[in-house]
């Protein structure tokens, strides 16, 4: 698949969510920190904001994390000419499902099989 895709397109745009990513990372606040339990400070229902806060924010890393490691193996499948072939069935992958997903492994009928 990768003749007929432009790969150099595709890089620039997974590239591009990287940095994206990236600067997400550079600018999240200090809401994945500690939640201090002090009740003088503040009181249950603020500290339990607090903890939910903390909660979200590390789910967000967590999810930011996965998709900047699928990106870099988007990335290695390009400059090893895998870019676009389905990982079970060898397939192509419908640029449509790509352009939903550029770092899609798996063609639809693999995904819903």
């Amino acid at each position: 698949m990768s003749d007929e895709l432009d790969l150099a397109a595709w890089r620039q745009k997974l590239l591009d969510l990287k940095e994206e990513l990236l600067a997400l990372e550079r600018e999240k606040d200090d809401a994945s920190d500690t939640v201090e339990l002090d009740q003088q400070r503040m009181g249950r229902l603020s500290r339990m904001d607090a903890l939910q806060g903390q909660q979200m924010a590390q789910a967000s890393e967590r999810r930011r994390k996965e998709m900047l490691t699928r990106i870099e193996g988007a990335l290695r499948r390009i400059e090893n000419g895998d870019y676009g072939a389905c990982f079970v069935c060898g397939e192509d992958i419908d640029t449509a499902r790509l352009n939903i997903d550029p770092t899609a492994t798996r063609c639809i009928d693999c995904v819903n099989a």
